[in-house]
């Protein structure tokens, strides 16, 4: 049990401190529909030709997660201000789960929730927190592992 415990930490370490390198060439992002947390759903293709969108995955388990939703919460404001969406979501947790925890950090942006993975599957994820900026073309343009703090003002400046 000690083993597998430390196996997962030790590889959510390697992928949260890893910067993905990301092709110089512009991928479509996937079109999807998740539902949030009030049972809304979330289109990302509502958003193309209006604005670029910030999506970041995440779980409740995942302390570099919770470090990372106290950023997002602290910079909402700014992002919003700068015309950015912000989709926050959870990979594979229940919806009582996430509703819960998100109660508890009071977070004032959209949770999603990607319960098959089937998202997180579409983009490539392989660990949490990922964060992928998609431009308003519809192009994925960023994929960082942490906040991509004044790298996501020149992407949607353009």
């Amino acid at each position: 049990m000690k083993i597998k415990n430390w196996l997962g930490i030790t590889a959510v370490i390697i992928i949260c401190f890893t910067q993905t390198a990301f092709s110089a060439e512009k991928k479509l992002a996937p079109d999807f529909t998740l539902k949030d947390l009030a049972q809304k759903n979330f289109t990302l293709n509502d958003y193309i030709n209006k604005q670029p969108v910030l999506l970041f995955f995440w779980t409740t388990w995942c302390p570099f997660c919770r470090e990372e939703l106290k950023i997002l919460k602290e910079k909402y404001a700014e992002l919003a201000k700068d015309g950015l969406e912000l989709a926050a979501i959870n990979a594979g947790e229940s919806s009582l789960k996430v509703e819960r925890f998100t109660k508890d950090y009071n977070l004032p942006f959209r949770v999603l929730l990607d319960k098959d993975y089937a998202v997180s599957n579409a983009f490539d994820v392989l660990g949490v927190p990922t964060y992928i900026l998609i431009d308003k073309k519809g192009y994925i343009r960023l994929v960082e592992h942490s906040f991509p703090k004044e790298k996501y003002k020149s992407i949607i400046a353009e």
